[in-house]
């Protein structure tokens, strides 16, 4: 799984426990893009600030799970529907 940061947003407080718990590689936004899966996660503000993206779909479940496990909401949990670019979008409830 691939990850980066977003220019100019600012990464939230829990975003340590991401990089911790996840084995991603950092790559460029638009090589992040370039993935099968879109995970994005949104900041203190609202922002997105940080996607990941996954080729399979175990990979994109496994990464599901780990922010479950960190306390984060999916967003888009109960809607077949992408949203910003992003087929899950994880923030704080």
């Amino acid at each position: 799984m691939k990850t980066a940061l977003l220019e100019g947003k600012k990464p939230a407080h829990f975003d340590k426990h991401i990089i911790g718990n996840l084995l991603l590689d950092v790559a460029t936004p638009d090589e992040v893009r370039e993935e099968q899966m879109l995970i994005g996660v949104r900041n203190e503000a609202g922002d997105i600030y940080r996607l990941i993206g996954a080729t399979k779909l175990n990979s994109f479940m496994n990464a599901v799970e780990e922010l479950f496990d960190l306390g984060l909401v999916d967003e888009l949990q109960d809607t077949e529907e992408p949203k910003e670019g992003c087929d899950a979008i994880f923030s704080e409830p």
